[in-house]
């Protein structure tokens, strides 16, 4: 059967279903985005995340549920134009392809910081058009090639497994032509794979894995700076370290109330039973 135009078009159900979770999605993607070395792959798993505790039935998830992809894509595009702002304002790639783009600046004797934008006004706009320009590009070049996405999806997962591992193991070995980072990636390889049978979350792993380092150097930086003083983190002479403690309370307070939301909503359900 050929498929119409019309037919891929979502219904305004569907996007009235859609439409907060796309919302969501973008907000924590833009989170995210200003914070150095978060690739968009873990904005999407904090998304999915999200979306699945905030559902009044995270079951659908993991079975075609609308809200698992609406909210992840949003993120995941949101992250990729937010990227530029840690790039270009403070010299701080946010992945491996800011990472490019910042060194390609200075080799032609462009330094990334707070005055980019005054001189090197061309560069800034231009940038900013090219994000109109491209998103406009990627809908005209999208669109029809969703029915060639959707064969792909078609082929036997026992094919694209396969594959998947050895264009994996060709990427790290390219890198820097050395087999044991390609037994690296299997250990870990294997280490995800049980943490994800023993249920564990992927995207606070990841997320700590990235981020960690450049946590501990820049706390013992303050530390030195501060003579050992962990008052100075709460002080209310530095706000904006107590904004980022206030909200990190919250977002584990938050956790903290989803997970015994989920127990109670098991038992409630038990006694129904």
């Amino acid at each position: 059967m050929k498929v119409r135009f019309r037919d891929m078009r979502p219904s305004r159900a569907e996007l009235k279903q859609a439409f907060m979770p796309m919302l969501r999605g973008t907000l924590i993607g833009t989170l995210f985005g200003a914070m150095p070395g978060t690739g968009p792959t873990i904005t999407t798993f904090i998304a999915y995340a999200f979306e699945r505790k905030v559902s009044k039935t995270p079951e659908r998830f993991g079975h075609g549920a609308l809200e698992g992809v609406a909210a992840p894509e949003a993120a995941s595009h949101s992250k990729t134009q937010v990227d530029f702002i840690p790039t270009m304002s403070l010299g701080i790639p946010g992945d491996a392809i800011m990472a490019l783009i910042l060194g390609a600046l200075m080799i032609q004797g462009i330094q990334p910081g707070p005055q980019l934008m005054s001189e090197h006004a061309d560069l800034f706009w231009g940038l900013i058009a090219s994000f109109w320009i491209g998103n406009v590009l990627l809908v005209i070049l999208n669109v029809p090639l969703i029915g060639l996405w959707v064969k792909v999806l078609q082929v036997p997962y026992r094919y694209l497994f396969p594959s998947a591992m050895f264009f994996i193991a060709v990427g790290v070995f390219s890198t820097n032509n050395d087999l044991f980072q390609v037994g690296e990636v299997l250990v870990f390889g294997i280490l995800g794979a049980i943490f994800l049978a023993l249920e564990f979350p992927v995207a606070p792993i990841l997320l700590g894995y990235v981020l960690g380092p450049l946590v501990e150097e820049n706390f013992r930086r303050a530390l030195l700076l501060s003579r050992g003083n962990m008052g100075v983190f709460v002080d209310l002479a530095h706000p904006i370290s107590l904004g980022f403690v206030t909200f990190t309370s919250l977002l584990v307070a938050a956790q903290i109330y989803f997970h015994l939301r989920g127990i109670f909503r098991q038992r409630e359900l038990r006694r129904g039973a």
